[in-house]
């Protein structure tokens, strides 16, 4: 009769057989799809050119690491080859681990990004400002990650106005730069949008590899539609994020990005609508008191109340006027009265009753007033205050002339 072994006994001989012939293993790799714990543990792979190896290391022993360890980076570690029983997945679990230098990956993406860097596709004057209101939003990604339902979840609530143009490609592996290169170019052939995301989810630095394509970077630098990248975790960072018009964190964050503009000015115009509203809430009851006075039960009174002041104005200026005009008669009275005087004490009239007489000659009408001017023989008419009478010059009976 045969005998059956279970699962975890398979998995617990080799896991023995592991533990007893591969103590104290000094490996060197490079490091990829590394993940630290909240519980402070590293979860990461090893590999070179042909294989790969799971990887641990426990906090207790990651504490005495004196660097970061980061995707791409070249290691040495020394541990011990064991058995995770819930997989059955084989792996080394790292007692420590000391840096070995900068990985092949690493080194490549650093050459690559020197030398785009000379060519000034960084600079921040080649970069183009976001539409204020994009209406045409287009997204670059692979259209059933979790990357684009983020993204669209975002758009919908911030910019439901906005159309939403998906050019769907490949993220990740060697056909990933050609694609995402051809989406971008049809995009700007054919003016399909104001705005473009070019997004992926988190990832290994492999998996991230087509987003620091020299192709794709070139592509993203020669766009004439702004382009925002949202590639991977925050942490991550691709050549594609610095020739872009602006690097977001993460897909959501892009989406928030480019929609942002719309939620601002969703709020001023709430803002203002507010502040409208409430002006003219004020402006009403600013009304309604200053109509109130002239509501119809209280109209004659406030008609009264306000042309009393005016009316009892037009009775002083009407009072003093009369006034004025009664000073000013009585002074021309008396000035009237001093004229009259005057002239009837200076009148010829006056004088003639007093006696004396007005000589005139009769031929011209002119006044005689020294006796010279009368001659012999002249008619002259003399005025007496009551009538007047005409002689003749005699000559004098004194005189021989």
């Amino acid at each position: 009769m045969t005998h059956f072994t279970t699962v975890s006994q398979l998995t617990n001989s080799i896991k023995d057989l592991l533990s007893e012939n591969f103590t104290s293993i000094a490996l060197e790799g490079e490091i990829s799809n590394f993940r630290p714990a909240s519980s402070g543990h590293w979860y990461f792979s090893l590999k070179d050119s042909e294989s790969i190896i799971s990887a641990v290391m426990f906090r207790g022993r990651n504490s005495r690491v004196s660097f970061v360890p980061k995707d791409g980076m070249k290691v040495q570690v020394l541990g011990n080859v064991t058995v995770y029983n819930q997989r059955g997945q084989y792996q080394i679990v790292c007692e420590a681990m000391n840096q070995a230098g900068i990985g092949q990956i690493l080194a490549e993406l650093e050459e690559r990004k020197n030398r785009l860097a000379a060519q000034g596709l960084f600079q921040p004057e080649r970069k183009k400002p976001i539409p204020l209101v994009p209406k045409r939003i287009g997204v670059v990604t692979s259209p059933t990650g979790a990357a684009i339902r983020d993204i669209l979840n975002v758009l919908s609530r911030r910019a439901p106005s906005s159309t939403i143009i998906i050019l769907p490609t490949l993220v990740q592996g060697e056909l990933a730069a050609p694609e995402i290169v051809r989406q971008i170019d049809t995009a700007n052939t054919h003016h399909m949008a104001d705005v473009l995301i070019l997004a992926r989810g988190g990832g290994s630095l492999e998996d991230l590899l087509p987003f620091s394509a020299e192709e794709v970077v070139l592509a993203v630098s020669r766009s004439t539609i702004p382009i925002v990248t949202g590639v991977g975790h925050e942490t991550d960072t691709c050549i594609a994020d610095l020739a872009a018009d602006f690097r977001a964190p993460t897909p959501s964050a892009a989406a928030e990005l480019v929609s942002g503009h719309h939620q601002e000015l969703r709020e001023r115009v709430r803002a203002h609508s507010r502040t409208i509203i409430g002006e003219m809430v004020n402006l009403r009851k600013r009304m309604i008191l200053a109509m109130k006075p002239f509501a119809p039960e209280r109209l004659e009174d406030t008609f009264r109340a306000y042309l009393q002041p005016y009316l009892q104005r037009i009775d002083d200026a009407t009072s003093d006027m009369v006034g004025g005009l009664d000073s000013l008669i009585q002074a021309r009275k008396i000035q009237l009265t001093r004229l009259r005087t005057t002239l009837e004490v200076s009148s010829p009239k006056e004088v003639l009753n007093r006696g004396y007489a007005i000589v005139r000659n009769i031929r011209d009408g002119s006044i005689i007033s020294l006796a010279e001017q009368a001659e012999t023989g002249m008619h002259v008419s003399i005025q007496f205050s009551d009538a007047s009478k005409n002689a003749e010059i005699q000559p004098d009976q004194n005189n021989n002339n």
